[in-house]
């Protein structure tokens, strides 16, 4: 019987949590660097692409991650032996979709910027994002994999090099800009991002040669026969590919929506950016930092559960449910408390901004719900229940698109943080409704 160490989970999850935690305080870091010097409305700004990246990311990467992921996973199940087809033939579709993504955005970068985001600023600052989708397509395929095969440390390492290389980048071209006595752009982190991508897509493609290699020489088929592959990968990546994709183009009407709102409450344009970038560039980062613990056991739960439920250990998926119910949920309420108590001081202190804190104080209260959330999806992903998840989100972003038509207007940037407190306590219960249905059956 395997130790509570050598449980793949366990070990999993603490090389994410560890990478991902120093990944975080460097992030942490890297904003409070970010918001100095580019000011509230340049966060703003760079917040307003963040809808390009995610719908960019739904569309040629993320279900085909999610299908190697669980594909591999069921294959070692079953076989025993890990294959590298799988991840091969996600590579072999999304690096066409990401590199039509990429020409249509750098080309279409002025129309997007004046039509969709509305702030014809950030069209340069489009066309070096562009560059950043096919790296993030290579290098998502390949973590799919691993995660599949439960060995987390190359992904681990491949987002910590990420985060390094990015920092540091937006470092050496910000103090060269300014030895000349020059303000950097916004768009210098922008850059940073696309110079992130890159070394940790070396990295993979690295990894994945040392991997094809070892197997060969095992003498495992890499590239022969690939009989109902592409039909089983497709069968999962296009309904997770076009539920992703929908809910990011609900996610970008939301983030794209809410600048315009506040406006028609009655702030000018620079005060309206501001605004929103103190709350998606500092407050949002703040609130998630604690995510990495949970986002690394999600990562981690739906290979597990997906191989559990195809060998028909339901005892094995009730056990890894209730375990998670319970530390992310008191891990969730022990941040809640901090973030109530210290929110406001953290926000002056670390942003030199006292909106900063507000919002820091207010988003605290959904921390038991938010933390709890991102490992819930995971197991019904795993579950097989991908249809019920994106149901259930489209319901919670209509709750906060309507609170932010209706409630922003009038009341200002407190009717979306009400309409983010209700979605979130909404999907959690929700989530675990449907785990309850599932367990009682099982």
């Amino acid at each position: 019987m395997k130790s509570a160490k050598s449980h793949p989970l366990v070990t999993g999850t603490l090389i994410l949590t560890i990478t991902g935690l120093l990944s975080r305080i460097i992030g942490f870091f890297y904003r409070i660097y970010l918001s100095r010097l580019f000011g509230e409305e340049g966060m703003g700004l760079y917040q307003l692409l963040s809808p390009v990246l995610s719908i960019s990311f739904s569309l040629t990467a993320a279900g085909y991650q999610t299908a190697i992921s669980k594909l591999v996973a069921e294959q070692s199940a079953t076989i025993k032996t890990p294959s590298l087809r799988s991840m091969f033939a996600g590579l072999s579709i999304s690096i066409p979709l990401s590199l039509l993504c990429n020409a249509a955005i750098y080309f279409g970068a002025d129309f997007i910027a004046e039509n969709l985001i509305r702030e014809s600023r950030t069209a340069p600052m489009l066309r070096i994002l562009s560059f950043s989708i096919p790296l993030s397509a290579v290098h998502s395929c390949v973590n799919g994999y691993f995660y599949g095969i439960k060995k987390a440390g190359i992904p681990a390492a491949s987002q910590l090099l990420e985060q390094v290389t990015r920092v540091g980048c937006v470092y050496l071209v910000s103090a060269r800009f300014l030895a000349e006595n020059k303000m950097p752009s916004i768009g210098v982190a922008v850059l940073g991002l696309t110079v992130g991508e890159f070394f940790s897509m070396l990295f993979s493609a690295a990894s994945v040669w040392h991997c094809s290699y070892r197997l060969s020489r095992l003498s495992n088929p890499l590239f022969s026969s690939f009989p109902g592959l592409y039909r089983g990968l497709l069968s999962m990546a296009l309904p997770l590919t076009a539920n992703r994709l929908i809910l990011n183009m609900l996610q970008s009407v939301e983030a794209v929506s809410i600048p315009s709102m506040l406006k028609r409450y009655g702030y000018d344009n620079i005060t309206a950016l501001s605004v929103y970038g103190v709350l998606t560039g500092m407050a949002m980062p703040f609130i998630y930092f604690p995510n990495a613990v949970t986002g690394s056991v999600a990562v981690l739960l739906l290979p597990l559960i997906s191989e559990n439920d195809a060998l028909g250990k339901k005892d094995a998926v009730r056990n890894a449910t209730v375990k998670t119910i319970k530390y992310c949920g008191f891990m969730g309420f022990c941040c809640m408390i901090v973030f109530v108590c210290f929110g406001r001081w953290a926000g002056t202190a670390v942003f030199h901004s006292p909106l900063a804190g507000y919002f820091i104080t207010t988003m605290g209260f959904i921390c038991p719900f938010l933390y709890l959330d991102t490992t819930l999806s995971s197991i019904l992903q795993g579950l097989g229940k991908a249809g019920h998840i994106f149901v259930m989100n489209v319901i919670c972003l209509l709750i906060r698109l309507s609170f932010i038509f209706f409630a922003v207007p009038s009341v200002g940037i407190k009717g979306y943080l009400w309409g983010l407190l209700v979605s979130q306590l909404t999907l959690g219960i929700l989530y675990l409704m449907c785990l309850y249905r599932f367990l009682r059956q099982a």
